[in-house]
């Protein structure tokens, strides 16, 4: 599975999250490094990678809850443990600065 994302911050590409191994990688754009501002307080701009093991806190808050949350899991077929997945098909046009564009 080493599905991908483009995360956007303002319509400016910010960085790249991915789905690896282990769990989940986020790595800032070098174009945003110089220009940018960190996407959240618990990832603050760095050139090295963040990995983690479970969905980053930050980019799981992003993903519906609630009854809107059930009609994407039907409508979408996509299984609720998969945030991974339901990250990339919801996220496109999130409320707030940053959203993310599935990479296929």
């Amino acid at each position: 599975m080493n599905r991908k994302g483009e995360v956007y911050q303002h319509s400016q590409l910010a960085g790249i999250i991915s789905e690896i191994e282990y769990g989940y990688s986020f790595q800032y754009d070098e174009q945003f490094l110089k220009t940018g501002t960190a996407i959240s307080f618990s990832l603050p701009l760095q050139k090295e990678p963040y990995k983690s093991n479970k969905l980053f806190p930050f980019f799981e808050g992003l993903l519906p809850e609630g009854w809107t949350l059930n009609i994407y899991l039907s409508v979408l077929k996509i299984d609720e443990d998969d945030k991974f997945g339901l990250l990339l098909a919801t996220c496109q046009d999130c409320i707030g600065a940053v959203s993310i564009k599935e990479i296929k």
